[in-house]
């Protein structure tokens, strides 16, 4: 019998390809992501967010908070949460201060703006205690 050799690959020579192969998946990935604008809603959405509370600040004299939902890299809604009722300012003026904040920010126009209030704890009658409650009763 005649000895032959084969080449044995080394356990390095995988880890190799493993890496190159997974550094491939994510430059595809990267470069889809890319290409979708799904960077931008990712990176620049909370900074957009942002501009449309400072932008709606200097306007009202009360900072809301903002949030955004993205579907498929377009602006499907945007609520604006006050964070109060504001007696001094009309409906329609905060609503036209949002839909303009909101558009020159994002850059985009959103399917919807959503304008909220937070109105605080809610207000419940007080409620007698049961006195049976919490015994054993047979």
């Amino acid at each position: 019998m005649q000895g032959t050799s084969a080449a044995v690959p080394t356990a390095g020579a995988g880890k190799v390809r493993n890496k190159a192969r997974n550094l491939l998946a994510l430059a595809l990935l990267a470069g889809c992501a890319a290409g979708c604008g799904l960077v931008d809603a990712v990176f620049d959405g909370f900074k957009h967010a942002k501009a449309v509370e400072n932008d709606l600040f200097a306007m009202v004299g009360v900072k809301p908070a903002v949030s955004f939902n993205w579907h498929n890299g377009r602006l499907t809604s945007v609520t604006v949460t006050f964070p109060n009722l504001l007696q001094d300012k009309p409906l329609q003026e905060l609503a036209d201060a949002a839909r303009t904040a909101v558009g020159k920010e994002f850059k985009q126009r959103a399917d919807n703006v959503v304008l909220a209030f937070a109105l605080g704890p809610s207000e419940t009658p007080v409620v007698q205690a049961d006195p049976t409650q919490g015994k054993n009763l047979p």
